[in-house]
């Protein structure tokens, strides 16, 4: 009796451990971790760029669930949504994901604003062999040097705001350039990008000064600014940082005498500073509610849940959150393999943007080069920006030949 207990146990040992070590089984037993789908929206609330993203993240995920299915569920699992303030912290962020990931078995992170925090949580979801979507961050590293194979990067980058902006400002012969630039990841980044753009069309860089993140007064950076003499003042900051420097570029007079050029802004940094301060100012943005009917008809439903415009960062939440629930459909389970090969198989076109998803995890899609309107050319609320120039999905994005990415194999 004894011996056949101990058979039994130990055939279904084995059982269990061929059950665990083959995808296959494990994916079988049980499509979906947990019983439910759940998606955190992992953003800045409060601070520098809570206005971008933040609370309308929040929305615009809100908004993609309940397009995706009326009743809330995928493949017959119930989904979720949580949120969370990360204060664009890399450590507050990362304990945040470890927690969301470890215990309350959150699938997929989304959002994720400022480079520090879209690194460190990518590093956890690679551990835990879990997804991230991000919208908010730019560096072009999050899919070049540190890509990972569970993540997308949704929105726009720095390579494409430098050969969207950049090309055009330097083109309009204004050579000479001093960047203004955030003391973190994303600032290096951005004048990286951008100075290479700038030396390759023949313009040059006279000088840089970088500003703690975040901050209040930038009067000795721009006095700097304006002795250097430079055609153009290049702001390689965001959000409220890109507000505040403007608004004081204006109360100096700078930008009489030289072009303030912000590398990164956002409808809602527009639309803080007002047409009068921000007009005639040149931006790359992946996104704009008044571009077409499809964009407009998606920006009626937010402006009656947010009271504002979506951001383009908004609307890349909304985008990702609705691409992603429908490679679980695809998939069929939330197996984080499963759902990446079929998000890279499978073309997007949600009507906000249109494209498909490289092998270093970049989604590419056009992105538009836009001037700011003088407030007498602007018909109604938030009718900010002419569409100056579609620049196309390859041209606004790395060339893989140039990626240093591990997944990339074709260099």
């Amino acid at each position: 009796e004894m011996g056949m207990k101990l058979k039994q146990i130990t055939a279904s040992l084995v059982a269990a451990t061929l059950f665990a070590s083959n995808p296959v089984f494990a994916q079988s037993g049980s499509k979906v971790s947990g019983d439910v789908i759940k998606i955190g929206v992992l953003t800045d609330l409060s601070s520098t760029y809570s206005d971008l993203a933040g609370p309308g993240a929040v929305i615009a995920a809100k908004m993609a669930i309940a397009d995706f299915s009326k009743d809330g569920t995928v493949i017959g699992k119930k989904i979720e949504l949580v949120s969370a303030d990360h204060q664009n912290k890399a450590d507050i962020a990362a304990n945040k994901a470890r927690e969301w990931y470890d215990k309350d078995g959150v699938d997929v992170i989304v959002e994720l604003v400022s480079t520090n925090v879209a690194l460190a949580v990518m590093e956890v979801a690679e551990q835990k062999n879990k997804i991230t979507l991000v919208s908010g961050a730019a560096s072009l590293p999050i899919t070049n040097e540190k890509c990972t194979a569970n993540n997308v990067h949704w929105t726009y980058d720095t390579y494409a705001l430098s050969n969207g902006t950049g090309k055009a400002v330097v083109k309009q012969g204004k050579k000479n350039w001093y960047f203004i630039t955030a003391d973190y990841a994303f600032g290096a980044a951005l004048e990286k990008d951008a100075t290479s753009v700038v030396t390759a069309n023949g313009g040059k860089v006279l000088g840089t000064s970088k500003h703690p993140f975040p901050n209040s007064d930038f009067s000795s950076y721009l006095l700097k600014a304006q002795a250097s003499g430079a055609d153009v003042v290049a702001l390689a900051n965001a959000g409220q940082d890109t507000i505040n420097t403007v608004k004081q570029a204006s109360e100096f007079g700078i930008n009489k005498k030289q072009t303030v050029v912000p590398l990164l802004m956002f409808i809602t940094d527009v639309h803080s500073l007002g047409l009068n301060a921000a007009q005639g100012m040149y931006l790359t943005e992946g996104f704009y509610w008044d571009k077409d009917d499809k964009t407009r008809a998606f920006a009626k439903r937010f402006i009656l849940q947010h009271k504002r415009m979506p951001s383009m960062v908004q609307a890349g939440v909304y985008s990702s959150v609705l691409a992603y629930l429908n490679a679980v459909q695809k998939a069929g389970t939330d197996d984080t393999q499963a759902v990446m090969k079929a998000l890279k198989s499978t073309n997007i076109d949600d009507g906000l943007f249109k494209g498909k998803i490289r092998a270093d995890g970049k989604f590419e899609h056009d992105m538009y080069l836009l001037e700011v309107k003088k407030p007498s050319e602007s018909k109604s609320p938030w009718d900010y920006y002419h569409v100056r120039a579609v620049i196309p999905a390859a041209e606004a994005t790395q060339p893989l030949s140039l990626s240093r990415c591990k997944l990339v194999t074709n260099k």
